[in-house]
């Protein structure tokens, strides 16, 4: 008998069902064989988690081949920690198939083509928080609180002085030792200063060029030029110099 011959409302329910088949004394084997070989055609399939054990490809002539497809499916029947034991010529390609579909603990044996595998200890798709994900969440027990402390009130550890803002003549420093220190030649006046022990206000005067051109660089300025050894700059702009500056050299 074929599958074949069966009505096709009877074919649907073929399809991931279960099937009972019966046959009286007088059958062929190889009927029966060949007419499970067709219902297999329509796939039936099994919940999840519900083999310990799968034993594939054991008979001759060894023709299945365990490619992804069919390990994902018996991965997905297999329960937990469930162990697959089965016969295949190509031991690389289906470790790899292996270790893509999930099972872990896998063992190959060449000398006789079979492989086996172990199905991890939890079911494939499931998820857990992990414990450094939780928010940490600190608070003092009533014990630890103590009203009779009394605590010192931040502002009261300032008084006026620390929060007068400094003038800016008393953050100079020395160019040459980086410190309010002056060098061993020191020709800015910060040697005085510190000596006198108060602060001298730098002399600021604005300059006015004769000739026009001193802002274009040293290479048109004038042997007397207040700007020279100084950097070219915009037409106009406002640029302070020294008493010492203004002073030529005697």
């Amino acid at each position: 008998m074929s599958v074949a011959i069966i009505p096709v409302e009877v074919q649907d329910k073929l399809k991931d069902g279960k099937v009972l088949v019966l046959w009286g004394p007088g059958t062929q084997p190889e009927d029966v064989q060949s007419f499970s070989q067709e219902l297999g055609a329509y796939k039936s399939t099994h919940p999840n988690s519900t083999f310990d054990v799968v034993l594939s490809n054991l008979f001759e002539p060894h023709s299945t081949s365990h490619s992804f497809e069919l390990l994902s499916e018996i991965v997905r029947i297999m329960k937990p920690n469930g162990i697959i034991f089965a016969k295949e010529k190509d031991s690389l390609k289906v470790s790899a198939n292996l270790k893509l579909t999930g099972f872990t603990n896998i063992t190959t044996e060449s000398s006789t083509n079979t492989f086996s595998a172990q199905k991890p200890n939890f079911e494939l798709g499931a998820s857990s928080i992990l414990s450094f994900a939780q928010p940490a969440i600190w608070s003092l027990s009533d014990g630890l609180v103590d009203d009779q402390i009394e605590l010192i009130n931040e502002d009261d550890l300032l008084d006026e002085s620390d929060l007068v803002k400094p003038a800016a003549e008393t953050l100079r420093v020395c160019g040459t030792t980086g410190k309010r220190k002056a060098c061993k030649d020191c020709s800015c006046g910060l040697a005085e200063e510190l000596e006198a022990g108060q602060t001298e206000k730098p002399v600021v005067n604005s300059a006015t060029s004769s000739c026009g051109s001193c802002y274009l660089g040293d290479a048109f300025r004038c042997a007397s030029c207040p700007y020279l050894g100084m950097p070219a700059f915009k037409p106009g702009e406002k640029i302070q110099l020294s008493e010492r500056q203004l002073n030529p050299d005697l």
